[in-house]
């Protein structure tokens, strides 16, 4: 059974609260005060904290801000119990990440209710986390082997022939393998680049001292990298004519190394998945403590289906669209906007193309 936490340092009131929930079938634990409530809470990891919030000591904000801080108590689900019907006490609560409040005194049945509402929110939450873990397993289970077998089979055949047929192979012939050769190890060095770019980046956002210290890093002259690698981009693909070009001058909270690798994976989709003689639109503005980066593209889109199933390692239409890579560009480009306080967001229509906003704070 769900086991409940209780945080007050009104003991009659604690025992009544703690016999209401065991003869509806949970289990409880108690704790007078926030200190020994934390202690509790890291010790036995409940199901659901119920806080008092007016306690000497340490009170119910100090004990929520504590348990949030944790990575072991942090997504615990968290209900402020109060006597105070007030909306400043509530929004200040809100912000620190309580779940819900319950106005004392209350009656069993409010308590169940706020009880059971908050475990199965709780329980959507852990399904929904759950199946995009399976989903990034099962994406990178099937992608995985076939971005690394493809590009070392465009490596070894080649070498083979040169290896053993060299003697009777023109200059052209030989130019040509190596060409191929080098194709095939660059497309491997970028699959290999991006499992390891999305797990580090993984690692910084649960590490809250790296994390800062991604912040703390400076990209000066943001519209001469954009320009040069929009540029190189349109190139590569052979669409330099599709380039359209407005970007502003500024100065971001983000290394030059992560900025560039944000603007590549967003303008290699947005050629790879439009079609030659297409626009590709990259503007972007400073507004207030922001920068603003719009990239757009008149290529294939996304179903409001497809949106909702984005994340790491999924493609959609492999075959149809003669993918190359993992489908961790977009993911990268989301972790890398979050981590420094941004935000990215996705505009798409099937057959009318895709428009990704980013959103960076200003150095």
């Amino acid at each position: 059974m769900p086991n409940i936490l209780i945080i007050d340092d009104e003991e009659a009131f604690r025992s009544i609260t703690a016999l209401t929930l065991r003869r509806r079938g949970f289990d409880t634990c108690e704790a007078g005060d926030g200190g020994a409530g934390a202690e509790v809470a890291r010790r036995q990891l409940p199901d659901l904290v119920l806080c008092d919030l007016h306690m000497d000591g340490c009170d119910g904000y100090s004990t929520l801000e504590t348990l949030r801080q944790d990575p072991a108590t942090a997504t615990i689900p968290f209900i402020l119990m109060t006597g105070m019907n007030d909306t400043t006490v509530m929004r200040r609560g809100m912000d620190l990440g309580a779940d819900d409040f319950l106005e004392k005194p209350f009656k069993p049945d409010q308590l169940i209710t706020a009880v059971n509402t908050r475990l199965q929110k709780q329980q959507v939450l852990r399904g929904v986390a759950e199946k995009k873990l399976t989903d990034l397993r099962a994406n990178l289970t099937l992608a995985l082997p076939h971005e690394l077998i493809t590009p070392l089979n465009g490596i070894i055949g080649p070498a083979q022939l040169l290896s053993s047929d060299a003697a009777s192979l023109s200059t052209e012939e030989v130019a040509e393998f190596g060409r191929m050769i080098l194709e095939s190890a660059e497309r491997l060095h970028r699959t290999v680049e991006n499992f390891l770019v999305y797990a580090r980046l993984e690692l910084q956002a649960a590490t809250p001292d790296a994390q800062s210290a991604l912040c703390r890093e400076r990209t000066e002259g943001v519209r001469a990298l954009l320009q040069a690698r929009a540029a190189q981009l349109a190139s590569d693909s052979g669409r330099a004519d599709d380039l359209r070009l407005e970007v502003a001058e500024a100065r971001v909270a983000m290394s030059a190394e992560l900025f560039t690798k944000l603007a590549d994976e967003l303008l290699g989709n947005a050629f790879k998945f439009s079609p030659n003689g297409s626009a590709v639109r990259v503007s972007s503005a400073v507004t207030g403590e922001r920068y603003t980066l719009v990239i757009a593209d008149g290529g294939c889109g996304m179903t409001p289906e497809q949106l909702s199933f984005l994340g790491a390692g999924v493609q959609f239409n492999r075959g149809v669209n003669e993918q190359q890579g993992a489908g961790l560009g977009l993911s990268i480009a989301r972790r890398i906007a979050e981590l420094h306080g941004g935000s990215l967001a996705i505009e798409s229509q099937a057959g009318q193309g895709t428009t990704v906003r980013v959103r960076l704070p200003l150095a």
